[in-house]
């Protein structure tokens, strides 16, 4: 990141709702017109354990005290502080589309909120 910062040139984070894990689809299992339950390449349904979900679950709890969703949390979080200029995302709706748009809207975090989201993704 620091010889981007150096050339000036940007970068983009590619697929920053992990096949969309990092959204609700997946708070209460797989459901079954989902990429995980068609044993894509992608993603599995041997990806979404229990642990997987718990993680999920308090990740959303904190998107939630945000007043965002968990999707929105996932690309806040991945364009806090501008060093990356964009998040590459796909929408399979209009709803999907605005859902990740509206996340710009709150990308500073504090330091509580960057920790809790560790101690998440690290347990």
């Amino acid at each position: 990141m620091d010889a981007l910062d150096e050339l000036g040139v940007g970068s983009i984070a590619y697929s920053p709702l992990e096949q969309g894990l990092l959204t609700a689809r997946y708070l209460d299992g797989i459901p079954e017109d989902s990429r995980a339950a068609s044993d894509s390449p992608f993603l599995n349904s041997d990806a979404v354990t229990k642990e997987l979900v718990g993680r999920l679950r308090t990740l959303n709890e904190i998107a939630a005290a945000r007043g965002q969703s968990l999707a929105q949390l996932a690309l806040s979080w991945v364009l806090r502080g501008g060093r990356l200029t964009s998040a590459l995302v796909g929408a399979s709706s209009p709803r999907q589309l605005e859902d990740s748009v509206a996340a710009t809207r709150n990308l500073d975090f504090t330091q509580e909120e960057l920790d809790r989201i560790d101690a998440a993704v690290k347990r």
